[in-house]
């Protein structure tokens, strides 16, 4: 055996075993309370049997043993349970604590400890010590964040002393007393506890020359002096301030700032339960908006008003790393959630299955290959052009019966089909072999009538002459001139803005509803009949139409002197 080497005496294993049980321990609990937190292929671990409690033992007893100080043991544990734990982990207050306790840990010195060439627990022995000052008058250390402190430091904090006027500070002297502070006491007046503060901190290199590292807690900006004197001393400062409802911990050394919480954690509840409390808000949302969809941000903010939980904080506890749409996701049976483009605002609806009546599976996934095999069964009765009509109509009677509108933008009802049948309706009319835009099909359908607001198509049903039909009578009428072609135009223009409300529409509207209804692009048209340049200089050349420039789009209106034509 080598100077470097000795096996371990009966003390340290005593001390090692100890360390490894609180790991363990802090294992177990985190997946009785926590489980998402634990790395996916260790969740489903039995860790309360003996037999794998043992071996999890064995292993941290392997890896620690090998270390050959208190730091590096620390570094190496920190290390190893990242393997076991998803990185948000790390910073939960069950691992800070158990990381502070482990740092705090008196080692046992063993008889061998005089050897030079010492080991893991004679190297335990700590070089250095760490000390904390407290302006009590200024600043509340609370446990909780004394043991996060406790988490940053390279040295055990052996020495906390806290200055205050404790004849009018209640029973917080007893409170720190127990809590192993030192108390000294200063006359009432301002900047009493300041000044005694700065002048005993001062002198920390020469009454504790073990000192490494330093806090100096206190919010008052006096105390930067003191920070300042004691790094030129050689020693590491932490100071410590409160911000609201957050504590700063800034490094001098770095020049880093680490931010720690000290309001509670808000109680969150089970999956089960935040999927109950969502669609509870959405029905009562839904009626009294009277609309259907419901914005996700509409949703956060009456969720965090009712339960005083963010729904951000349910998403970090059950799908680490996710944004607030992925859970709505993961409950298809439950949720149907839209969204025009990638950047717009997401829309949420719940979704009522009223014909798949076997029992759900607990399990998300499984919930959606249950509803996908059911959606591709019904997706296979659309053989025809007639089924999928068919089956939007009875989609538009359902959101009908839903939300009591008459209406409904396209995109809800593609939203709507997809969510029912498992694939896009794009997708569907290419299986049909259906040629055109999803709104020129509907435009095509006996039962839909089809109008354009505010940009946007809007589908109803059918009771009534449609603009539709109205322009489809236009494609009836032969375009032989430049006249013909303001007149049709002049035709669409006038259906669009009526069916619109508007007073305008854009070129590019008006372009593709020419395209729509006479089956060709109006650039075509125009170079049949020999009209040149482009189709806004057409319509500038046209009387009947007046064009109005907005920022890069152009806006065409019926010119004041228009007649019907």
């Amino acid at each position: 055996m080598s100077n470097h080497e000795r096996s371990l005496t009966t003390s340290d294993s005593a001390l090692l075993n100890q360390i490894v049980s609180q790991v363990c321990q802090a294992i177990i609990t985190i997946q009785q309370q926590q489980p998402e937190l634990l790395m996916e292929k260790y969740r489903k671990v039995q860790w309360q049997k003996t037999a794998n409690q043992s071996a999890l033992s064995a292993k941290f007893t392997e890896l620690l043993s090998q270390t050959r100080s208190r730091e590096e043991l620390i570094n190496k544990l920190q290390l190893y349970l990242k393997a076991f734990l998803v990185p948000a982990a790390l910073n939960v207050p069950i691992i800070s604590e158990l990381i502070a306790e482990i740092r705090n840990h008196n080692p046992v010195i063993s008889d061998l400890n005089s050897c030079l060439n010492s080991t893991l627990f004679p190297a335990l022995v700590p070089v250095g010590i760490g000390v904390l000052l407290l302006d009590a008058e200024n600043l509340q250390l609370k446990i909780n964040t004394e043991k996060f402190l406790a988490t940053i430091c390279q040295c055990p904090i052996q020495v906390k002393i806290a200055f205050a006027n404790w004849s009018n500070r209640g029973k917080l002297d007893v409170e720190l007393h127990e809590r192993g502070y030192d108390l000294i006491h200063v006359p009432a007046g301002r900047d009493n506890a300041d000044g005694k503060m700065i002048a005993f901190g001062s002198s920390i290199h020469e009454l504790y020359p073990k000192a490494k590292e330093v806090f100096v807690c206190s919010s008052d900006k006096v105390m930067t002096n003191l920070c300042n004197n004691l790094q030129q001393h050689g020693l590491t400062v932490y100071q410590v301030s409160q911000h609201g409802e957050n504590i700063n911990i800034f490094n001098n050394a770095t020049g880093k700032t680490i931010i720690h919480s000290i309001k509670p954690l808000p109680e969150i509840p089970s999956i089960d339960q935040f999927v109950l409390q969502v669609k509870h808000l959405i029905k009562e949302e839904q009626k009294q908006t009277a609309n259907y969809w419901i914005k996700l941000s509409q949703i956060s903010k009456l969720y965090k008003t009712r339960y005083q939980v963010n729904i951000s904080n349910v998403i970090a506890k059950y799908l680490p790393g996710k944004r607030a749409r992925d859970i709505f996701i993961s409950y298809p049976a439950d949720f149907v959630i839209h969204q025009v483009d990638d950047v717009g605002e997401l829309y949420i609806t719940l979704f009522e299955q009223q014909h798949f009546s076997q029992k759900e599976d607990v399990n998300p996934a499984n919930n959606h290959k249950n509803y996908q095999i059911q959606n591709n069964s019904l997706a296979n009765n659309l053989t025809t052009k007639l089924d999928l009509e068919k089956a939007i109509k009875n989609i538009w009677t359902e959101l009908s019966k839903e939300s009591k509108n008459e209406s409904f933008d396209i995109s809800i009802l593609a939203s709507k089909f997809k969510q029912k049948y498992g694939k896009p309706i794009t997708e569907q009319m290419k299986e049909l072999q259906i040629g055109g835009t999803f709104a020129k099909f509907l435009q095509s359908c006996s039962d839909f009538q089809v109008q354009l607001k505010d940009n946007k198509w809007q589908v109803s049903k059918l009771n009534s002459p449609s603009p539709a039909s109205v322009l489809s009578s236009v494609s009836s009428t032969k375009i032989n001139s430049a006249a013909d072609l303001e007149k049709a135009l002049k035709m669409i223009l006038t259906e669009l803005t009526k069916a619109a409300n508007n007073n305008y529409v854009d070129i590019g509207i008006l372009g593709i509803k020419f395209h729509q209804q006479y089956g060709k692009p109006i650039t075509k048209q125009m170079k049949e009949l020999q009209i040149n340049g482009s189709f806004i200089k057409f319509l500038q050349s046209c009387s009947s139409f007046q064009i109005q420039q907005k920022g890069n789009k152009f806006k065409i209106v019926p010119s004041a002197t228009m007649t019907s034509g």
